[in-house]
């Protein structure tokens, strides 16, 4: 096949998986926000501002501006879809890669589409969050690479090395975006390097060029992570190898052009960071961090605000880490029949029949391009053991308990798409597998074209398969799940009397608050305070400067929001404690409060709410049922206090004893 044709069968192959992923993936859109860092991201791309760290100013300014070319639909569906559109591109690059490298078209169709229907690529599609961003630009990595690779095969130096410095580009970029981007790196420098040159001067530049790469590499990676003098280290590499080139020592001309425009486009790709900077000086409403000097903004970049987990020692044994890793695995093409985290008989039937079509689309790989093949093994290892290694995660929250010490830290969350890279890395091997071993020549033999067609049909259904097996899982669009957390949120906003203050406890009964308060605009006059985040010096600055309320030095948490309700009330505001904060935390700022809806209300206090009976009524023809996360159940059993409160005398007191579930999260 030659490369104009081999391009264009690429470019069919990167249309068919893209308008077919981009059309499951609306199917199954959210239509509202949903939990997790969903609501803060369309809050930060409504006001322009500075979600958590590390700030992700390259997709915030990307969503701002699709939000305002399409300000005429709801925002949470502008962003949501965004993240379709992303998620599906990498997939169609991803496909189309695999074609560039050998595959035939519908070995390629079907891997793209067996990726991009894996849960945790799917998940990331459907909902306002950069991890589709981020998949997006490591796929456009590995393109670049292997585009850069041909090219220096071929003899065409010069655009070969335009190639390598955007490439060096992207790798900028993902400091400006997030840093799970440049797991691809590695594999990315594979591609770029691996011209299939065996002469020993052209094994002399492909170190050459591996070395500029890798340093590029060293510098984004340490610029993206906080780690500046890691950052200064590789960028010093990269000058070093631009003035050795100058004076001959690589032994081939153009070298100090590669190296000087490696320089520029470092420094090119990292300016998206003055961003935050920028805007942090005009305050927006989400202005997580407040990146208003270098010194804020460094801290913001290197995530200071949390406690990094350092290499050693491993925050939970190693052989949980790695089985933290395979539960997610199984979890990947058949969630649908078991939508709960246990283990499951059925599910793990079809995820072992999806390792061997992996396995034999990894071996058909190999046999048609090993150059790629290795590119991609060196992504799928770092996208699982080295992000284990690096992230030193704790045990995932629905794995070790009977094994563990009850005292042995969880996550607060699954983290499954920490590894998203490996997955879609096997997905696009397991559908290329699935179209390999149902159209196997050897099969098909003398039997005509019209069984050729069948075969592909067949292996191309197979590769599809994981739509319809997750699907159940997967659809966004279901109750409860499609409206819970803007239900919530608008249940806590209307449950606080006018211009009152609402203390919340964490990212899932505050980040869709924001939503509504910025996006929809619904009950602004209610000051939200997140209690978790009192323990920021930042974010005490931030409620003194702009609600003059004062909540002290650093304390414990339940101290710092008795600080928080007592400066309110002396400001003559009227506070609510919302039902999901716990009742320890609650009664040290005061032991009499009154349940209205969903929130706990100073004594004596007006209960204005009145969603209670057509929340009642969603409740009950919408049971939580079983869910992939515990999220969803925990925030609807916290809406169930409002039918709770409705229930009581107006102008009784519920006490703890008789509302405890309206206590605790």
């Amino acid at each position: 096949m030659t490369g104009e044709a081999s391009r264009a069968r690429a470019r069919r192959a990167a249309i068919i998986v893209f308008v077919a992923l981009l059309a499951l993936y609306l199917a199954s859109l959210a239509p509202h926000v949903t939990f997790w860092d969903a609501g803060e991201f369309i809050a930060a791309i409504e006001s322009w501002g500075i979600p958590h760290p590390p700030g992700t100013p390259l997709y915030v300014t990307v969503g701002r501006a699709v939000r305002v070319l399409f300000s005429f639909l709801p925002a949470a569906l502008v962003v949501n879809a965004l993240s379709a559109i992303l998620t599906a591109a990498a997939c169609a690059l991803g496909g189309a890669l695999l074609v560039r490298r050998g595959a035939r078209l519908a070995q390629g169709i079907g891997a793209g589409i067996c990726a991009g229907c894996l849960t945790t690529v799917w998940l990331s599609a459907t909902e306002a969050e950069v991890y589709s961003a981020s998949l997006l630009l490591a796929a456009l990595m590995l393109t670049v690479a292997e585009r850069a690779g041909t090219l220096e095969g071929a003899g065409e130096r010069t655009r070969a090395v335009k190639a390598r410095a955007l490439l060096v580009y992207l790798f900028a970029l993902a400091a400006t975006l997030h840093p799970s981007a440049l797991v691809a790196g590695p594999g990315a420098i594979w591609l770029a390097v691996d011209d299939g040159a065996t002469s020993e001067d052209r094994r002399i530049q492909r170190w050459w060029r591996g070395a500029l790469l890798s340093a590029a590499l060293v510098a984004a990676g340490g610029l993206a992570t906080g780690r500046f003098a890691l950052a200064l280290i590789g960028g010093a590499v990269v000058v070093a190898l631009a003035i050795a080139g100058r004076a001959g020592v690589s032994g081939r001309r153009g070298a100090a052009a590669g190296a000087s425009r490696a320089i520029l486009a470092l420094a090119l790709g990292a300016t998206p960071l003055a961003i935050m900077l920028l805007r942090a000086r005009l305050d927006p409403a989400i202005n997580q961090g407040n990146p208003a000097t270098w010194h804020a903004l460094a801290d913001e970049i290197a995530r200071r605000q949390y406690d990094v987990a350092p290499l050693w020692p491993r925050q939970a044994p190693a052989w949980i880490q790695l089985a933290n890793f395979f539960q997610y695995s199984d979890w990947q093409a058949a969630l649908g029949l078991a939508p709960e985290s246990t283990a499951s008989i059925p599910r793990l039937v079809v995820s072992i029949v999806f390792v061997a079509l992996g396995t034999i689309g990894a071996r058909a790989h190999y046999l048609a391009d090993r150059r790629s093949f290795r590119a991609m093994l060196v992504l799928l290892l770092g996208g699982s053991l080295g992000v284990i290694a690096y992230l030193n995660l704790k045990a995932g929250p629905s794995i070790g308990w009977g094994i563990l010490p009850d005292s042995a830290p969880h996550e607060a969350r699954e983290r499954d798409y920490f590894f998203v890279l490996a997955f879609w890395t096997w997905g696009l091997w397991a559908g290329y597998g699935a179209v390999a071993f149902a159209a196997r020549e050897t099969w098909l033999v003398a039997r005509g074209a019209r069984a050729r067609q069948t075969a592909v049909a067949c292996g191309l259904a197979l590769a599809a398969l994981p739509a319809l097996l997750n699907w159940r899982a997967m659809n966004r669009r279901r109750e409860p799940d499609a409206s819970t957390a803007s239900l919530l949120a608008d249940a806590l906003l209307t449950s606080v009397p006018p211009n009152g203050v609402l203390v919340v406890w964490g990212d899932n009964d505050s980040y869709p608050l924001w939503e509504a308060q910025q996006a929809r605009r619904i009950r602004r006059d209610v000051t939200v305070v997140t209690s978790p985040l009192l323990g920021a010096g930042w974010y005490r600055d931030e409620l003194r400067r702009r609600w003059r309320i004062d909540a002290g030095a650093l304390a414990p948490e339940a101290t710092m929001v008795a600080r928080t309700v007592a400066s309110a009330h002396a400001s003559r505001r009227p506070v609510a404690i919302a039902v999901t904060v716990p009742a320890e935390v609650r009664t040290a700022a005061g032991k009499s409060w009154s349940l209205c809806g969903v929130a706990w209300t100073d004594p004596g206090a007006t209960c204005s709410f009145a969603g209670a009976d057509s929340l009642a009524e969603f409740l009950t023809a919408h049971p939580a049922g079983r869910f992939t996360d515990i999220t969803v159940r925990a925030m609807t059993d916290a809406l169930r206090c409002a039918p709770l409160a409705a229930r009581a005398a107006p102008d009784s007191a519920v006490t703890d004893s008789l509302a405890g579930a309206c206590n605790t999260r």
